[in-house]
């Protein structure tokens, strides 16, 4: 069985907050952001280059606020990465090195916890 991971959902606590911070503030694409009904509002949020994308909104997941922990993504290269996150205001970690690879931390407003990862030259 081929299967491709496309959609992880996010709890927030105020979806037009989380759209500024993932749209407007980390520049990642809105690609959806329906009002279904009266209880239910499903936003779609993509990073440049990824093929999985993120959802939050109202009435689509029982996921508390802040209760995602360890989102990962692979950039190319972590001090770009952490220079960008800074340059658009966001609060990260300096560059942790592992043996693994070299990885940037940060949250989104409401706690929900991304890393950054370089990985490791192969050879």
């Amino acid at each position: 069985m081929k299967a491709a991971l496309e959609l992880i959902f996010i709890g927030v606590s105020d979806v037009d907050r989380a759209k500024r911070f993932y749209a407007e503030q980390l520049g990642w694409g809105c690609d959806h952001d329906q009002r279904v009904t009266d209880g239910v509002r499903f936003l779609q949020v993509t990073p440049p280059g990824s093929a999985c994308s993120f959802a939050f909104g109202e009435g689509i997941t029982p996921m508390r606020p802040g209760e995602q922990k360890g989102l990962q993504a692979v950039v190319d290269d972590a001090d770009a990465a952490r220079a960008d996150l800074l340059a658009r205001g966001v609060e990260c970690t300096e560059i942790d090195e592992m043996a693994w690879g070299r990885f940037v931390f940060f949250n989104d407003p409401d706690g929900n916890a991304w890393v950054l990862q370089q990985l490791p030259a192969r050879g």
